[in-house]
């Protein structure tokens, strides 16, 4: 796919930089693409339990975001800092399944990958004092030639390094919002699913979810299940190439547990649509798409660097809902691999005529129906 074709022009107005007030106060715009006839229809989140089918699965992703952004002081000189942790390169004390996050556990060192920003180049054997009182050290061990550092926490508070990196850690929000966290984003930049530390940016399709909602639909007979992607950085580097087939798509840790797989199975079993709240969950479940069986997944974790672009043909997800997303980006290219380009455009202009809000605390579409042209 050519790059320029994943560009639209957004009014910065659009852009929405605060929740709204509901968590499932959200408008929802419908896309249909087995019908031609009507292939837009403006709705609300809080009524997505009518426009789910009765016995569908849902998939969430219950990655939780860390408060990967960390200000402090170099040690000797006194200088400003700023890290943002990306993420976390050892095992889990337990072995469990916190795949890239911190987890509480006793006060031992974790290593990490990390970016650093201050007046001078970060160099190894930097130092760094984070939090208050020295509650949260890094000591960088090494430095790769694109910058990105590797860096040992620690807390000589007697703290775990994720309570410290909880206490001092800023939720990461995205530069498009084009302004700094506040103690509101610690619980509307998360999911009401959230569980698995590890992500550096929220699966947003997910923020429209309130607990009374999804009893909503449970009393509708729809089942919930989970997967966890956490969800990197990458996701926000737009395409700088020119043919999207040589774009060097960003890495993330991914699981799906053996409830997904099987409830996956149940839902192909009474004929029930599987539909993806967000991407990433797309992205998890298309990457564990069992081969030998249509339409089912394995029970696998790992690395998935899957690129979903116009002409991939999906192997799980039968509906998506999803936020509006960045021009050239890889997460439009998934949306118009799903609904089709010129569909997904109209839509895209609908909204826009509309008034909606765009992006990560923006409102929401859904697309149903048949496979895409």
């Amino acid at each position: 796919m050519r790059c320029e074709l994943l560009d639209y022009e957004l009014p910065e107005a659009l852009i929405a930089s605060r929740p709204p007030e509901e968590r499932d106060g959200a408008r929802l715009l419908l896309i249909d693409r087995g019908r031609s006839d009507r292939e837009v229809e403006h709705a609300a989140i809080r009524d997505l339990d009518r426009y789910v089918e009765r016995g569908a699965l849902v998939v969430v992703n219950d990655t939780r975001v860390v408060p990967a952004r960390l200000f402090g002081n170099k040690r000797g000189t006194g200088g400003q800092v700023e890290l943002f942790l990306l993420h976390r390169l050892d095992e889990a004390p337990d072995g469990g399944d916190d795949l890239a996050g911190p987890s509480e556990g006793a006060a031992r060192p974790e290593r990490w990958r990390a970016m650093g920003r201050a007046s001078k180049p970060i160099r190894p054997g930097a130092v760094l004092d984070l939090g208050r009182d020295g509650a949260l050290l890094a000591e960088v061990l090494e430095r790769a030639e694109d910058g990105v550092l590797t860096v040992q926490l620690s807390s000589p508070a007697g703290l775990s390094v994720a309570a410290a990196i909880d206490a001092y850690g800023h939720i990461p929000l995205p530069p498009y919002l084009g302004r700094g966290d506040d103690a509101s984003d610690r619980e509307r930049y998360q999911t009401i699913f959230a569980r698995v530390p590890g992500a550096v940016a929220a699966p947003t399709a997910g923020l429209h979810l309130s607990p009374a909602l999804v009893e909503r639909l449970r009393a509708n007979g729809v089942e919930i299940a989970s997967v966890t992607l956490h969800v990197g950085l990458g996701t926000f580097q737009p395409v700088t190439v020119d043919d999207l087939d040589v774009h060097p798509m960003h890495v993330e840790v991914y699981s799906v547990p053996e409830a997904t797989a099987a409830a996956v199975a149940r839902a192909r079993e009474r004929g029930a649509p599987v539909v993806a709240v967000g991407t990433t969950v797309v992205r998890a479940l298309e990457t564990a798409a069992d081969p030998a069986r249509v339409g089912l997944v394995r029970a696998q974790s790992g690395e998935t660097r899957l690129l979903i672009q116009p002409g991939y043909h999906f192997r799980v997800v039968d509906a998506l809902l999803t936020n509006f997303h960045l021009p050239r980006s890889t997460l439009l290219a998934l949306v118009f691999a799903f609904a089709g380009r010129e569909r997904t455009l109209r839509a895209y202009r609908a909204a826009i005529d509309a008034g909606y809000r765009f992006y990560s605390y923006g409102d929401a579409m859904l697309i149903r129906g048949a496979s895409a042209p």
